[in-house]
């Protein structure tokens, strides 16, 4: 079992440079967002509200998120009461990346886009070392999917905490 928990992205040279990866709150809400739906559809779709209400999220950022996800095919949306969305492939096939991307994140920590013009129109002395950083890490988000992050014991508590959460602030 991949212990995911150990890698942390917080890496933010935005004053620099605004093509350096960081792994901002649209990419881990959007994961997030995405691993409760996997916890909570069973036979019905999951409202944004709901979302919201456990992961304390804006509703309004939940619903930019899910217009960008439904756009890349990772859900499906239902209108009307007892509406919501639904994953639109099993959890086991879809892997963070996939989500990461859809709402316009990527993993590349180079300066230069993978470019190879990080330096004056050169490349530079540590191009290729954070070019083998930007493929591991994406290796390392394709390989962990959904249902993989489902299995975690650590996970699991989690959301059923969140659940007991809920069902005490509606009594």
């Amino acid at each position: 079992m991949r212990v995911y928990s150990s890698l942390k992205i917080e890496i933010d040279n935005a004053a620099e440079n605004d093509s350096s990866m960081k792994l901002t709150t649209k990419g881990r809400y959007a994961v997030t967002a995405m691993l409760d739906i996997s916890l909570h559809c069973d036979d019905k779709p999951v409202s944004l509200a709901e979302i919201s209400e456990r992961q304390d999220i804006s509703l309004s950022y939940l619903e930019q998120l899910f217009s960008k996800l439904r756009k890349q095919g990772l859900v499906s949306s239902m209108r009307g009461p007892g509406g919501g969305y639904r994953l639109s492939r099993a959890p086991s096939k879809i892997a963070v990346s996939e989500i990461i991307m859809a709402v316009d994140e990527n993993v590349d920590f180079s300066n230069c886009g993978g470019k190879g013009n990080c330096q004056q129109d050169e490349r530079c002395l540590t191009h290729n070392l954070w070019m083998d950083l930007s493929r591991r890490i994406q290796s390392f988000l394709d390989d962990i999917s959904l249902e993989e992050m489902m299995s975690h014991r650590d996970v699991l508590e989690v959301a059923a905490r969140q659940d007991d959460e809920k069902v005490l602030k509606q009594a």
